[in-house]
């Protein structure tokens, strides 16, 4: 079978003779040949099912370092090279859909459309709020820890031998966000610096070994609040009788049940339902959270919580100890009771906050 110059292969494969030089650079996709005088590059035929394959996941976005291990899979285990396409889809999905949100948001305020601001003039709205933090009815320590003031609402799940000082570690690094919040104008301001504590919480857990820190926070500026997730801690919101997650967790087996290779009942009891893929942990390679706006109205209840509630108690039962108490604290109270009664298998962290005229 005869070799292909870089341009009738590029013309095969629909890839620009730049990109086939690139490639071979990173050894995604080395020629069959070089001319040792000339340098021209010669490609076999066989190689352009490879090509059309870098092609098409070049078109969808996905990195030039995951293309090569999909390429690589692909040619031992096409099923498997299908199911780290989906996963990497599902993620596209995700990160889309947080973004699609602070999009909304900045075309409104852009456009003058922010009614909800100034309604708060007429009606200024406030939270109240309760938290509390359990050894669970298993655990010899607690990792888990809750805050909650008038301006910031968070849950941390620490893990590793130095679980706990993690998670109150990463906590920490919000707290000057509380002022922030108090004085910031600009709800862009408030999500730069959101971001930036993420980014100090994760320093603040370098040097533990081996351990790390979920986080689920919310910060309050008076008509919105602003969130920051990593991980599989949760937060939840009950309106107008609604009760519905509003994170997604960033876990294996989430990813599994976005591709539809595991359906969320199994996912419940899958052995590997903690295993996480994004986690404060200290390293210099921290994947980014995720970060969105929610528009607070008169009435709505917030639940953030650590996976020894969701894990050990049903979310219809959730729902129902969420509404059934008026007050955050005693919610808070029965909601870890709850948890004690499905037998308190993990630490439990809870924060309940309502959204209130003031």
């Amino acid at each position: 079978m005869g070799l292909l110059t870089i341009g009738a292969f590029a013309r095969a494969s629909r890839l620009s003779a730049k990109a086939l030089r690139r490639y071979d650079e990173l050894g995604l996709l080395p020629p069959a040949r070089v001319d040792s005088f000339t340098g021209y590059r010669y490609y076999d035929e066989t190689q352009l099912e490879r090509a059309r394959l870098v092609a098409w996941l070049r078109r969808i976005g996905m990195p030039l370092a995951r293309i090569r291990d999909v390429c690589d899979l692909c040619a031992t285990d096409a099923a498997a090279a299908a199911r780290d396409i989906r996963t990497y889809w599902a993620q596209v999905e995700a990160e889309t859909s947080a973004r699609r949100d602070l999009a909304s948001f900045l075309v409104d305020q852009l456009s003058g459309k922010d009614t909800d601001a100034m309604s708060q003039l007429s009606a200024p709205l406030g939270i109240r709020y309760a938290a509390r933090s359990d050894r669970g009815l298993v655990r010899e320590t607690n990792q888990d820890a809750a805050y909650a003031t008038s301006r910031l609402l968070a849950v941390a799940d620490g893990f590793g031998g130095e679980g706990a000082p993690a998670s109150t570690a990463a906590i920490d690094a919000l707290k000057p966000l509380e002022a922030e919040a108090a004085g910031s104008a600009r709800i862009g301001d408030l999500l730069n610096a959101l971001e930036d504590a993420v980014h100090r919480a994760n320093a603040a857990v370098n040097g533990l070994a081996d351990s790390g820190t979920t986080l689920t926070a919310m910060v309050w500026t008076g008509s919105q609040l602003a969130l920051v997730h990593i991980g599989d801690t949760r937060a939840y919101l009950l309106r107008g009788g609604e009760f519905f997650r509003i994170t997604h967790d960033h876990t294996v087996v989430q990813s599994m049940v976005d591709e539809g290779s595991l359906s969320p009942e199994e996912a419940a009891s899958h052995p590997q339902r903690a295993m996480l893929l994004r986690a404060l942990d200290g390293s210099e390679g921290l994947a980014r959270p995720d970060l969105r706006l929610h528009e607070a109205r008169d009435g709505d209840r917030y639940l953030l919580c650590s996976d020894g509630l969701f894990t050990a108690v049903p979310e219809e039962d959730v729902r129902r100890s969420v509404a059934a108490f008026a007050d955050p604290d005693e919610a808070v109270r029965e909601l870890i009771a709850h948890a004690h009664r499905a037998g308190g298998p993990d630490n439990i962290a809870c924060v309940v906050a309502d959204v209130v005229a003031v």
